[in-house]
């Protein structure tokens, strides 16, 4: 933890070197996530709800998949540099001589200024659909919704972490990881207006359903997913478990590309 205070620290105050790309990284996140919310309030301008889901309904679920998806956005966004950054031009012999794990030199050596802005949105969508939606929160929802996002981030991480490491025989396997990663894209729906097969495939084959949909169910007491919510944490766990343990598989069948 001290070393990556260390690195964070630091590349803070590289990006604050320029603080004009720093906020407008930040304000165009947010003018982005924004639009996307903006075509969905569209959209139910001209329909009362899709499939049984409400506007504010859809906005919750929006909301925990955009604070989810910041957590990775800001703490691991350089794994998506791991082919055309490390692997390609030889620098990922640099990190294998360090005496420190390469998966966290890889994730420390970059902050994403842009995932802070992610967060922010996310933070406002979802406590406007919580006011609007009139849920009743004890102590104990926080601390689960908490959870929950946390869990939510994680799943991100790993399944990019899995797809990612097919570098280590690809060189770069990025088209591979923007294809499985725009997937995450249907989460922000609920998964119940989607052919069961497509259901299936984003909650037991690439869990992106434990994201955003799932963890907004335990909320919204006419889903009947409250039960599959409780499983995102476990989901979240056994995702980065199988994740690191093909990463550390990569490293061993990984031979120097060279410069």
């Amino acid at each position: 933890m001290k070393l990556y205070w260390l690195y964070f620290k630091n590349h803070v105050k590289v990006m604050m070197e320029y603080r004009g790309d720093f906020f407008i990284g930040m304000g165009s996140v947010i003018l982005q996530q924004f639009t996307a919310i903006f075509f969905v309030g569209v959209v139910f301008q001209h329909i009362d709800d899709i499939n049984g889901w409400g506007f504010y309904e859809i906005l919750f679920i929006y909301g925990i998949a955009m604070t989810g998806r910041s957590i990775h956005h800001i703490f691991f966004d350089n794994l998506w540099t791991l082919g055309w950054q490390y692997i390609k031009n030889g620098n990922f012999d640099r990190l294998l001589i360090r005496p420190v794990n390469p998966l966290f030199q890889v994730c420390a050596e970059r902050v994403q200024q842009d995932g802070f802005g992610q967060l922010v949105i996310g933070l406002i969508v979802l406590s406007t659909s919580i006011t609007q939606l009139g849920l009743q929160w004890s102590l104990l929802d926080v601390f689960v919704i908490a959870i929950l996002i946390i869990s939510s981030g994680f799943i991100f991480v790993a399944v990019n972490l899995f797809f990612i490491t097919f570098s280590f025989w690809m060189v770069d396997s990025l088209p591979i990881v923007w294809a499985t990663f725009n997937l995450s894209e249907f989460t922000r729906y609920p998964l119940t207006i989607y052919h069961k097969s497509i259901a299936f495939l984003l909650t037991w084959i690439i869990p992106y359903g434990f994201t955003a949909f799932y963890p907004a169910t335990y909320f919204i007491e006419h889903s009947g997913y409250k039960a599959f919510a409780l499983w995102t944490p476990i989901v979240a766990l056994l995702s980065c478990a199988i994740a690191y343990a093909f990463w550390n598989r990569g490293i061993r069948a990984f031979t120097s590309t060279g410069s």
